[in-house]
């Protein structure tokens, strides 16, 4: 029988500036099929210095980012190797790194992700595969979102995808084909007002759930254009910036108001995604699977069935499809697929630092 194996570092930062996960990953092929064990799994906080660079470099000029790319990409280098050195791990055949969006404009023909990848790779001594959206986006594609590859071959028991990240994503089968798109901001709102109280997150949703709903801007932000468009179609941090931050901010209410409307709007965008098939599966990871209030109204809305995983998939699943992509970047597999991004082929994406270069 013929197994392949490969044994990844999966590396990630979400737009939600939780901090970078960081996983130790065994990747098998067998008779065609993936399959993986998480052998380690970590989230490293940002500090405060950190996600403040992370968070205002879009309004930084040329040069200072391309010194935070560099000096990024050194961070995640020291990451990597703590991890490593901590957890005893060795025979170590790549880093598949996303590194962390700037810039995400592909309707403009870019995107930007920072960790430079040849710095990664001369911190840790090992080779990296890392910059998974730009190719994409040359092709005519949205970069994004990039998991449905994974969802594809690693969790195909389930009829949905749902992650409830910064983002709100979604990935389903349709005519035989792989359907994507990001559907509407989440935790990246959210967290945004919960900082103003002094805190990271709002546990188990318990403010928003103090809150009341404001119609007016509930009907607001479910009319933005955004949601009429038709796919293929990505959100980044300037939609929530130029977009939703203003019209939120007209309407002066508390943050629990905010965030209990927001929880609404988010429900409405969500379950407009699904087909409310009885039988349908929704596989449901992400930092919002850990809001219950926000799961509780999802499931209201909803005759899908809800389904959220162990914590390890939760906090996991998408350093580990990097980690699966950078696996298929190495077999030169396509790892990304047009009828997900709108990319005028499938291909497969990654540039590639080898050790030896």
């Amino acid at each position: 029988m013929d197994i392949k194996c490969w044994n990844v570092i999966g590396l990630m930062s979400g737009t939600s500036l939780d901090g970078v996960d960081i996983i130790f990953v065994r990747i098998f092929k067998k008779e065609g099929k993936y399959d993986f064990k998480l052998i380690q799994a970590e989230t490293i906080p940002y500090s405060t210095v950190w996600e403040n660079n992370l968070r205002n470099a879009f309004s930084a000029s040329k040069e200072e980012i391309e010194k935070l790319d560099i000096s990024y990409g050194n961070y995640l280098g020291e990451v990597v190797n703590t991890f490593v050195e901590k957890n005893h791990i060795s025979a170590i055949d790549f880093i598949a790194s996303h590194g962390h969006t700037i810039f995400h404009k592909p309707n403009e023909g870019y995107t930007l992700q920072i960790g430079d990848g040849e710095t990664l790779r001369d911190t840790t001594g090992l080779k990296v595969i890392c910059d998974f959206r730009t190719q994409d986006v040359n092709l005519g594609g949205q970069g994004a979102p990039l998991v449905p590859i994974g969802d594809q071959l690693l969790f195909s028991d389930y009829e949905y995808c749902l992650n409830l990240g910064g983002f709100a994503n979604i990935s389903f089968e349709k005519n035989k084909e792989r359907i994507a798109f990001d559907i509407c901001p989440v935790n990246i709102v959210m967290n945004h007002y919960v900082k103003q109280l002094g805190f990271d997150f709002d546990n188990n949703g318990d403010i928003a759930r103090s809150g009341k709903i404001n119609e007016n801007l509930l009907e607001e932000l479910n009319n933005l254009p955004f949601y009429r468009a038709s796919i293929p179609k990505s959100l980044g941090f300037e939609f929530v910036t130029t977009t939703i931050f203003p019209i939120i901010q007209k309407y002066h209410l508390n943050i629990a108001d905010i965030l209990r409307t927001f929880i609404a709007h988010s429900v409405i965008q969500i379950s407009n995604s699904l087909n409310n098939s009885n039988s349908s599966k929704v596989l449901t990871t992400g930092g919002g699977a850990f809001n219950v209030f926000l799961i509780s109204e999802l499931k209201k809305a909803t005759n899908c069935t809800i389904i959220i995983p162990s914590e390890e998939i939760i906090d996991n699943k998408e350093a580990l499809i990097f980690a699966l992509l950078g696996v298929l970047r190495s077999e030169n597999q396509v790892n990304c697929l047009s009828s997900v991004t709108g990319a005028a082929k499938d291909h497969s994406s990654g540039k590639i630092f080898n050790i030896s270069e």
